[in-house]
């Protein structure tokens, strides 16, 4: 039997990728803790934020979410009265989730230390390298892998 050596960690992709990510978020959850949102809910906050009402289907994909993970995360939104939720009248099984005065404002009150998070960021690693990094992440997620 042949063995087939694996990449070393310190050039593996996936590895490098929580590497990076890490870098990023760290910061973010940072000053997400003061505020009792996590990570997955600032997403969520967000993409609310920059597209509207949105069934919860399509919040999940564009979130990064597992769609049983963002019903949960739905719940414990609701109960902050981050978010509200409503049956779709023209398909009753569909839910239509929205932001509220309440999840703007958790948006609002980080703007200003997310948008420094982020200009500290692109001052370190350079603003033609971000957007050259941007670009090669959009076209790595588009690039099919399966056989």
């Amino acid at each position: 039997m042949t063995h087939t050596p694996l990449r070393r960690t310190a050039r593996s992709l996936p590895i490098a990728l929580l590497r990076a990510r890490e870098t990023v978020m760290g910061p973010v959850r940072e000053m997400l803790g003061k505020s009792g949102v996590n990570e997955q809910k600032w997403r969520v906050l967000r993409v609310l934020e920059e597209n509207g009402p949105l069934d919860q289907s399509l919040l999940a994909e564009r979130a990064c979410l597992q769609l049983p993970s963002l019903t949960r995360i739905l719940r414990a939104m609701e109960d902050q009265a981050l978010i509200g939720r409503a049956t779709d009248p023209a398909d009753r099984r569909r839910s239509i989730v929205t932001i509220s005065d309440a999840g703007r404002r958790v948006l609002t009150d980080h703007a200003a230390e997310s948008a420094q998070i982020f200009a500290r960021l692109e001052a370190a690693y350079g603003q033609a390298r971000m957007e050259q990094l941007l670009d090669m992440l959009e076209d790595l997620t588009r690039t099919d892998t399966r056989d």
